[in-house]
C-alpha cells in the first residue's frame, strides 16, 4: 500500500540526522518563501482573511507575517494564502507545483505553536516537499488540465509536514494523508480572473493538511488506499496515475534540493519567453520603439495558462504571456511594480502586446512539465530577425538562484515590508534555523515601516 511505503519514510525521517546538504537547501526553500509572504501578506487575499478570521487572532502561539499572533490553523490559513498571493514562490516544476506556500504555512504554524526546533521544523518541511513532489509527478500531466497541484497535491505537502512535526506514528500518518486526500481541491478556472481564489488554493491546503494531521494524531481515520483506490486520488484527478513514481527514491534522493525559485514576479509559464527576450534586448542593446514583430513559441501546457493578450487587471497580467513580455521590453525586470495602473494603460506596452504572436510548439509541448523552454523571434523595423532559444529558466535546477541571489530576492521584497534593519536580521535567523531553539522568527525581525531608513 502506497500510504505505508510513505508513512515509513516519514517515520524514519523523525529521528535521522539530516544531511547538511538538505538542511541548506530547506534553508533556502523557508528564505524564499518569506520572501514571498512578507508582500503577500500586505495584499487580498491576506488583508481580508485576518478580518474575516478575527476571532482566531490576536491569541495563540502562531504568528503571522506581521508578528500578530494567531492560532495554529488561522495562521496556516492566512500565511499559506500570503506566500501564493503576488506569484513570487517556489516551483517544483516537474509537477507544476509551489510547494512551499502551503508546506512551510503548515509547518511553521505547528512548530511555533509546539514551541519546536528549527531543526524540527526544517525535518517537516523537508517530509513535505518530498512526499507531495512526488505524489504530484505521479497523476502529471493530466492532473494539470482541470486541477490546481498547488491546492490539491499541496494538501497532503502540508498534511506530511504536520504529522512528522507531531511525531505521528505509522498508523496516524496513514490516517493523516488517507483524510487530506478527501479535501484536497482547486480548479484550474481560478487562473483564469482577478478573483482570489488561486492563491486561497494554497491557503486552503496549509489548513486542511493541517487538520488532517491534528485529527489523525487524535485518533481520527483516514482512508488508507485514497491514492491508488478505485474511486481514489488518482482516479478522480488523473488520466492513468503512475504510482510507482510516488514512492520512487524517497528517503535517498531529495527532491527539495532541486527546487525552482522565481527570478521574475509573474506565472512560471511566462519564465522562457522572457528570459529568451532579455537575453535579445542585452546582446543587440534593443529599443523596444524599433521592433515590429514579436513571435514566441512555446509550450502548449504553459500557453493554455497564459496566452491572454486582454488582461483586466494587475493579477490578470501576472498570467499574460503578451503583457510581461511587453513590460520586460519596455521597462526591463519584471517584478513587483510592473501591475500598477499606469503600466496596464501604457500605450507602448499594450502596442507590443498587439505585436505580440503566440504559438505552441509540439516539441516543446511533448517535453512539458519535465522541461520548460521558449524560442523567440523579434523583427526590426529594419527588417533584420533576432532569434534566441531559452532551453531552461533562470532559477531551475540547471540555471540556479546563488545563495547571493535569493539573498537579494529577499531583501528587495522584504524591505518594502518591514525596512532594511528589520530584513537583514529576518534573514540572518532564517540563515541559522537549523540552530535555533524556537522559530518565532517574526518575534526576531520586530516589524518596521520602510521608510524609517530613508
Amino acid at each position: 500500500m502506497l500510504l505505508q511505503i510513505i508513512a515509513d519514510y516519514a517515520v524514519r525521517e523523525q529521528s535521522a540526522r539530516p544531511r547538511p546538504e538538505v538542511v541548506h537547501h530547506a534553508k533556502r526553500a523557508v528564505i524564499d518563501w518569506y520572501a514571498s509572504l512578507l508582500p503577500g501578506s500586505r495584499v487580498p487575499p491576506a488583508t481580508l482573511l485576518e478580518q474575516a478570521l478575527a476571532e482566531d487572532l490576536d491569541r495563540g502561539r502562531a504568528r503571522l507575517a506581521s508578528g500578530r499572533r494567531a492560532t495554529l490553523r488561522a495562521a496556516a490559513l492566512i500565511n499559506g494564502a500570503a506566500a501564493h498571493a503576488v506569484e513570487f514562490d517556489d516551483i517544483w516544476r516537474d509537477a507544476v507545483y509551489h510547494p512551499g506556500a502551503p508546506v512551510i504555512a503548515a509547518a511553521l504554524a505547528t512548530a511555533q505553536s509546539h514551541g519546536l526546533s528549527g531543526e524540527s521544523f526544517l525535518r517537516g518541511v523537508v517530509v513535505g516537499y518530498e512526499v507531495s513532489t512526488r505524489i504530484g509527478d505521479a497523476v502529471m500531466p493530466s492532473h494539470y488540465k482541470y486541477w490546481h497541484t498547488t491546492g490539491t497535491v499541496g494538501t497532503f505537502g502540508a498534511a506530511a509536514a504536520v504529522a512528522t512535526l507531531l511525531g505521528c506514528d505509522r498508523e496516524q500518518f496513514m490516517n493523516a494523508l488517507g483524510m487530506a486526500g478527501t479535501f484536497a481541491a482547486g480548479l484550474q478556472q481560478a487562473f483564469r480572473s482577478q478573483a482570489m481564489g488561486k492563491p486561497m488554493h494554497a491557503g486552503h491546503a496549509a489548513d486542511a493538511g493541517t487538520l488532517a494531521a491534528l485529527g489523525a494524531m487524535k485518533g481520527m481515520t483516514g482512508v488508507h488506499d485514497i491514492l491508488e483506490g478505485e474511486v481514489g486520488f488518482g482516479a478522480a484527478m488523473s488520466a492513468g496515475a503512475d504510482w510507482s513514481k510516488a514512492t520512487r527514491e524517497l528517503g535517498t534522493d531529495y527532491r527539495i534540493t532541486r527546487i525552482t525559485f522565481k527570478n521574475h514576479g509573474c506565472c512560471g509559464h511566462t519564465f522562457p519567453a522572457i528570459d529568451a527576450v532579455e537575453a535579445l534586448k542585452r546582446a543587440h542593446k534593443l529599443d523596444y520603439r524599433d521592433i515590429r514583430k514579436i513571435r514566441i513559441a512555446t509550450y502548449q501546457g504553459g500557453l493554455d495558462v497564459v496566452a491572454n493578450h486582454e488582461p483586466e487587471g494587475g493579477y490578470q497580467a501576472k498570467f499574460s504571456l503578451p503583457y510581461v513580455l511587453a513590460h520586460a521590453l519596455v521597462y526591463g525586470p519584471v517584478r513587483l511594480d510592473a501591475y500598477g495602473p499606469e503600466k496596464l494603460r501604457d500605450p507602448a506596452i499594450r502596442d507590443l502586446m498587439r505585436k505580440t504572436e503566440l504559438a505552441a510548439d509540439p516539441e516543446l509541448s511533448r517535453a512539458f512539465p519535465k522541461q520548460r523552454a521558449a524560442r523567440a523571434e523579434i523583427e526590426l523595423a529594419d527588417g533584420r530577425t533576432l532569434s534566441h532559444f531559452q532551453e531552461t529558466r533562470k532559477g531551475d535546477p540547471e540555471l540556479p538562484l546563488t545563495d547571493e541571489d535569493l539573498d537579494g530576492k529577499f531583501m528587495e521584497l522584504a524591505i518594502p515590508v518591514i525596512g532594511e534593519t528589520a530584513a537583514r536580521a529576518l534573514l540572518a535567523a532564517l540563515w541559522r534555523t537549523d540552530r535555533l531553539a524556537e522559530v518565532d522568527f517574526q518575534a526576531t525581525a520586530a516589524r518596521e515601516p520602510a521608510r524609517a531608513e530613508g
